[in-house]
């Protein structure tokens, strides 16, 4: 089986102590492939199976056209490319369901075709990012700070609520050191004003 076949490759490289591995031929695609899915496996489950080696941004789940029901495979995309060789070192011949995945590189994935204006079938214009996590903007600036001050956070970080609660004391601080500056500098004027 395949899945043998690459764990006997990667066996072979630790042996001869090669430098050089097997994965450097697609260290320019982010792209994998997994068989063996089990039927019932949504994008979400895969995902989450995924995610453990690196950010998702896109995930390709085939679906049997008159059913709807996947087909059993996938493609995936992380965002950095290094993720791809964990996946399939780490989950290549991983059992999930009773079913045994099968994890590989995709050398040139191809998106798949969108249906246009007119009805047909065309090449998609754009990268497809349909895992990609959605980024949440703090609150905005306020009205006295630039804008390369905010920074997005990942909704799902577990810092998230911290992180702002952090931001809007500091915000707090900010404005009670500003309100405290303009007071003295208004009691000067207003000495200034008597003498």
């Amino acid at each position: 089986s395949v899945v043998r076949e690459i764990n006997k490759i990667n066996e072979r490289e630790l042996e001869l102590g090669i430098s050089g591995s097997w994965h450097d031929e697609y260290k320019d695609s982010a792209y994998i492939f997994i068989g063996g899915l089990h039927f019932d496996l949504t994008e979400g489950d895969v995902i989450t199976i995924f995610s453990q080696y690196g950010e998702v941004m896109d995930v390709n789940l085939p679906r049997d056209k008159p059913t709807g029901k996947t087909r059993g495979f996938a493609f995936l995309m992380y965002e950095d490319q290094r993720s791809t060789v964990l996946a399939v070192d780490n989950l290549n011949g991983a059992n999930v369901l009773g079913k045994t995945l099968r994890v590989d590189h995709v050398k040139n994935y191809k998106q798949p075709k969108v249906k246009g204006e007119d009805g047909e079938w065309e090449e998609p214009e754009e990268q497809s990012l349909n895992a990609r996590p959605e980024m949440i903007m703090d609150e905005g600036p306020a009205p006295d700070s630039d804008a390369s001050s905010v920074i997005s956070i990942d909704p799902e970080d577990p810092m998230r609520d911290y992180i702002l609660a952090q931001r809007k004391e500091e915000k707090a601080l900010k404005k009670s050191k500003k309100s405290k500056k303009s007071k003295k500098s208004k009691k000067r004027r207003s000495d200034d004003d008597r003498r």
